[in-house]
């Protein structure tokens, strides 16, 4: 099988569906490209022959978030005609209610959005070049796509709360020690490893996986839609700030804000 939706790819490898992101090498973040993922896995709940998604993507990034430097991201967080926050959310919500369980190959950096991407999937193998942030803070709004729920339920409390304080950047081994990444492999063998775990979970009945799935994720696509109705409203709220005119520029521009608290 191999079918597009916008710009993610599925190619069928027996039981296991690649759902690999197209957009090299940043493969950065929107409502449409969020749209496209919840359309692909939705088809993919039709699908029998599908027991196991591995969400990838092409280029040097799983995904860099937003793209503010290029402007596209500018209005993301705003509450004006031209936001699609929230699309994006909605779409983000699908993604959750999905059945089939998800392996993550999460090469590079997997920051803002890219990171709720990451977080949406059942495990992530990464490897030496792995980099998570929650960088939202840095652009002065609050975090999106259901982060301050997921964060927290895989690397409890006090990790998230740090992560998401600060924006700092995680790397691989600290990644690993707190259980944000399930699988240490090298940028050459991730994809392999990736496949390798979900054809593991492949070759369980796949009933018993999907409703072991269901019972462990129970409520999870509720609470994450709940918490996005708070996510984005404060994200709307900041977005009219100063500080967050400030982040943009400064994280454009790859320097620290200069925040003033208006």
């Amino acid at each position: 099988m191999k079918k597009k939706f916008g710009d993610i790819g599925l190619r069928a490898k027996g039981h296991v569906t690649l759902v690999e992101m197209q957009r090299p090498p940043y493969n950065f973040f929107d409502a449409e490209l969020v749209g496209s993922l919840a359309d692909a896995y939705e088809y993919l709940d039709t699908i029998d022959e599908c027991r196991v998604i591995v969400l990838c993507a092409q280029g040097r990034a799983f995904s860099a978030g937003a793209d503010f430097k290029a402007g596209t991201g500018r209005t993301l967080f705003s509450d004006d005609k031209d936001s699609n926050a929230g699309a994006l959310y909605g779409n983000a919500v699908r993604m959750f209610r999905a059945s089939k369980p998800v392996v993550a190959a999460v090469q590079g950096p997997a920051i803002g959005g890219g990171l709720g991407l990451a977080l949406s999937a059942d495990f992530r193998v990464i490897c030496e070049n792995t980099r998570f942030a929650a960088n939202f803070v840095k652009l002065g709004v609050h975090a999106g796509f259901g982060i301050s729920h997921t964060l927290p339920r895989i690397v409890g409390e006090q990790n998230a709360a740090r992560i998401l304080y600060t924006g700092q950047r995680v790397g691989p081994e600290q990644a690993m020690a707190m259980g944000l990444g399930d699988m240490l492999s090298t940028e050459q063998d991730l994809l392999a490893d990736a496949l390798a775990l979900a054809a593991e979970i492949a070759e369980a009945a796949p009933l018993a996986v999907e409703s072991t799935r269901a019972t462990l994720r129970m409520g999870l696509a509720d609470a994450v839609e709940k918490q996005l109705q708070r996510e984005l409203s404060e994200q709307q709220r900041l977005s009219r700030t100063e500080d967050h005119r400030e982040g943009i520029s400064a994280v454009s521009e790859r320097r620290s804000g200069n925040f003033s608290k208006r």
